[in-house]
């Protein structure tokens, strides 16, 4: 078995823009995500963070380049093999995705019906499961314009893992919520990606706050990549474009160990 959940291999993806030309987002960029870890990918605006990950889904096409997950070149998938491949995957979205016509519960048990042939009492069970978990026991007959943002946010996680994914991705997880809920969001993500063991890709703005969950950090810049082992290793860097992100994003002293757990 890969050491690696995913591997980026040589990848380049473009857009055409309206002069004619091409905005060069991956400029044959190589890296690997390390199986049961939390990757945050960081970098300004436009440079290509939620690209990745409908790059990683198969959502989009690569212009050249291999996307590996657990050894199998994603670009190279269709139709329902691509399907399978992607219910390694959950994924919960900026905007959390629920059905507003849905009850919490019936959200959340959502990919069960959809997906899998349990009963209703076996549903019932494992949508309870994860709703104690997540702390969310009480709201299940709630709909979600009934509950604040961060519980949307649970929800969300709670129905993304109901298929047990190998794989969680979270794009721009805590847009929209206070500081002191964004805090409380991403202690619910590590200490459930602690209890699951599921490997962790997380894309989003909110440095340095987010350092706090990181195993590795990779930061896109002008289509390339650079890959750090922890983001104290991201803030001692020379690299000039580097050492700019970090004064503008995290100040000149910062060292995630000292921001509030």
């Amino acid at each position: 078995m890969s050491e690696f959940a995913i591997e980026f291999r040589d990848v380049t993806k473009s857009f055409a823009k309206k002069d004619g030309g091409r905005q060069m987002i991956l400029d044959h960029v190589n890296f690997s995500i390390p199986v049961g870890k939390t990757t945050v990918i960081a970098g300004g605006s436009g440079q290509g963070k939620s690209v990745t990950l409908k790059l990683i889904l198969g959502l989009m096409p690569v212009d050249s380049g291999q996307i590996l997950v657990g050894g199998e070149d994603v670009t190279g998938l269709r139709g329902r093999s691509l399907e399978q491949l992607r219910t390694h995957f959950g994924v919960l979205f900026q905007g959390s995705a629920l059905f507003d016509s849905l009850s919490v519960y019936e959200n959340v048990a959502l990919p069960l019906r959809e997906r899998t042939s349990k009963s209703d009492g076996e549903i019932r069970e494992q949508v309870m499961a994860i709703l104690t978990q997540l702390e969310l026991t009480g709201h299940e007959e709630k709909f979600p314009a009934q509950l604040s943002g961060g519980m949307r946010k649970r929800v969300g996680l709670a129905r993304a893992l109901q298929l047990k994914p190998e794989i969680m991705l979270f794009d721009e997880p805590t847009t929209g919520l206070d500081p002191v809920m964004t805090q409380d969001i991403y202690r619910l993500f590590a200490r459930t990606q602690e209890q699951v063991g599921y490997t962790a890709v997380i894309v989003s703005h909110d440095i340095p706050k987010v350092f706090n969950l990181a195993d590795q950090v990779i930061v896109l810049n002008n289509g390339k990549t650079d890959v750090f082992a922890s983001p104290e290793a991201l803030q001692w860097s020379r690299e000039p474009h580097i050492r700019e992100f970090v004064e503008s994003t995290m100040g000149e002293i910062y060292q995630s160990h000292l921001v509030e757990q």
